[in-house]
């Protein structure tokens, strides 16, 4: 099954998207989103295109947010990056540790900014981005993210955007640490890799046929994500830009040199 898409404009979002996406006149698109399946919940897919940087931002965990009567609303995400300007960057986390109360001015005073780590990225690289790590995509980004279903951001900086933002809520939940660089990999252009082995879920991603201890780990329904042609879900051809709901593993086909991602939650 091929998930709905969802065209999401944001401020920071872009007037022109690589193909095969498009936007409308006057739209600036910053969020390309597949609906969840009811089967899948918990899992949102989406890719995300920059023109301007995103805010600096955190997201709690399940524990906080259950504690705050949210129910299970944490969100750890990844970022797999697909394309990038010789100058784009992803900010996640500190140079150093930062207490709360030093968080809390530097983001009243816009010096978070300064304070956060800026990545320079390029195609293949790859993040996971666990609860509670503050953080910011540049500009001239473009990737898929794969992220618990949660719509909790705090925002803590905004560029003075006219937007709400979240400071006593983010300060509560966010770590003033370094980012851990064993989270970052850079994925080859050919492999297959297991990129996310997470406790809320699993990422691959396959070159050609399923290697048969990759294919124990999806043992009910998963999230397929083509990164080229070449991929079948059910018998039904899956392009680049979509993603599909398979009941199985026994029902993706990947064709020899295809690449596509795989997910599924724990």
């Amino acid at each position: 099954m091929i998930l709905p898409t969802i065209s999401v404009e944001k401020p920071w979002g872009r007037d022109s998207l690589p193909a095969p996406f498009t936007t409308g006149a006057g739209q600036r698109i910053g969020e390309i989103w597949f609906d969840p399946p009811p089967q899948l919940p918990q899992l949102l897919v989406k890719y995300i295109f920059t023109g301007e940087k995103l805010s600096v931002q955190v997201h709690p965990d399940d524990d906080q947010t259950q504690a705050a009567g949210l129910g299970r609303q944490g969100k750890s995400e990844c970022w797999y990056v697909i394309d990038a300007e010789p100058d784009a960057t992803l900010g996640i986390g500190f140079a150093d540790h930062v207490t709360a109360e030093d968080m809390r001015a530097a983001a009243l005073d816009g010096s978070i900014e300064k304070l956060l780590v800026w990545h320079p990225v390029q195609t293949g690289d790859f993040f996971y981005i666990p609860a509670n790590t503050v953080h910011a995509i540049g500009a001239g980004v473009s990737l898929i993210e794969v992220q618990q279903n949660s719509d909790i951001t705090y925002r803590l900086y905004d560029y003075g955007r006219p937007r709400e933002l979240h400071l006593d809520a983010g300060v509560a939940v966010a770590s003033g640490t370094p980012y851990d660089m064993e989270l970052f990999r850079h994925v080859p252009g050919h492999g297959t890799q297991r990129l996310v082995n997470g406790p809320h879920f699993i990422l691959d991603r396959i070159d050609g046929e399923i290697p048969e201890m990759n294919a124990r780990d999806y043992p009910a329904q998963l999230l397929v994500i083509p990164r080229t042609p070449g991929i079948r879900v059910g018998g039904v051809e899956v392009a680049v830009g979509e993603c599909a709901l398979a009941p199985a593993i026994g029902g993706v086909d990947i064709a020899d040199g295809a690449l596509c991602l795989l997910a599924r939650p724990r």
